[in-house]
């Protein structure tokens, strides 16, 4: 489940303003909203929300863009607002009848099981999520945040001076608790003795509750916790800003799914990176392989987890781990990497 933050990411705004803002069966339509490919392959993707400033989408738009360059074809993309529009751009997407239809998130999982069995010759893409039963026309991507996680505690482990981090998550659920106790796990592994603290936002509104979240991050930072791991979705905002407001006396934060570093400087030490933009990518050409109808597990291994420090161009990130102070840190953490992806260590997943 992606906690689809807002910041910063290396499109261009012709690359964004290309994508379609279709709210209903009729905006499918018109003309001008995709990138034509003559006769190859076509591709359409469906968004839960504007992509706007959505980091975790924006990868997305990225991901079908490529594969559209990749096949010589075309693609569309309907960006949604509320479940009536989700349901109705998935439909205009199935009537269209393209190579394959991608969605992603969670909140495409029963409307994607009610196409795929009316429509079994149209291919689906679902990242991020699957659907409770399995179908030969419904390709799953999902991520193994917990590894990166594990990685961004080990950074949080090699830098407390306090000896204690913390995390506030959206929810308390296992699927976020992804972002919490693997974060614990690699603090302790470098750092014997560490002690951490998980709070939650919860309420109506726990994935865009920024006062909510900066309080929570308040409260861990007045209990001594001086590195956070921010899983707070939309309230990651507030997270951000509770860490400048106490900036000096060590609260840094660590951000989700893109780089949150250059909109907070001086506040996020690294970023926990989910690469939609691999997984859609990736999957369109699987399906278009003959190997669809499967779920793919996406980590460390596959190149569809990471985290700033370790990609290139980390030098340019505004992140703190860039800093030259950090070369240590940062050679440790690409060791563990090394030995999770060897298969020498393995991160307990919270959600299994």
């Amino acid at each position: 489940m992606s906690l689809r933050t807002r910041t910063s990411l290396r499109l261009t705004a012709a690359t964004v303003g290309a994508v379609l803002l279709a709210t209903g069966c009729n905006a499918a339509a018109k003309d001008g909203d995709s990138d034509q490919g003559g006769e190859g392959k076509a591709f359409t993707l469906v968004t839960p929300d504007p992509v706007a400033q959505n980091e975790f989408l924006k990868l997305a738009v990225g991901g079908v863009k490529a594969a559209a360059k990749a096949q010589g074809g075309s693609q569309k993309v309907f960006q949604s607002s509320d479940n009536d529009s989700r349901q109705q751009n998935v439909a205009s997407a199935v009537d269209a009848a393209p190579d394959v239809v991608a969605l992603v998130g969670f909140e495409f999982a029963d409307i994607v099981a009610q196409q795929a069995e009316a429509h079994p010759k149209q291919q689906f893409l679902l990242v991020d999520a699957c659907t409770k039963k399995a179908y030969k026309n419904v390709t799953c991507a999902v991520f193994r945040e917990h590894e990166a996680v594990f990685l961004a505690g080990a950074e949080a482990g090699l830098l407390t001076e306090a000896k204690k981090v913390g995390a506030v998550d959206a929810l308390d659920t296992p699927q976020f608790r992804r972002y919490s106790e693997p974060f614990e796990a690699g603090a302790k592994k470098v750092r014997p003795g560490v002690s951490s603290r998980t709070l939650f936002v919860g309420g109506q509104s726990p994935f865009n509750d920024a006062a909510r979240a900066k309080d929570q991050a308040a409260t861990l930072a007045s209990g001594g916790a001086d590195q956070v791991m921010a899983a707070a979705a939309g309230g990651n905002t507030g997270v951000f800003q509770a860490a400048k407001a106490v900036r000096g006396k060590g609260f840094q934060a660590y951000g989700v799914d893109a780089n949150q570093c250059p909109g907070n400087p001086g506040v996020v030490v690294d970023n926990v990176l989910k690469k939609t933009d691999v997984a859609v990518e990736k999957g369109i050409a699987q399906i278009l392989s003959g190997k669809g109808g499967t779920t793919v597990s996406y980590g460390l291994k596959e190149g569809g987890m990471s985290l700033t420090g370790l990609e290139p161009g980390a030098a340019g990130s505004k992140c703190l781990i860039a800093k030259p102070a950090n070369k240590d840190v940062l050679r440790r953490v690409e060791k563990l990497r090394d030995d999770i992806v060897a298969g020498k260590l393995t991160v307990d997943d919270p959600a299994a």
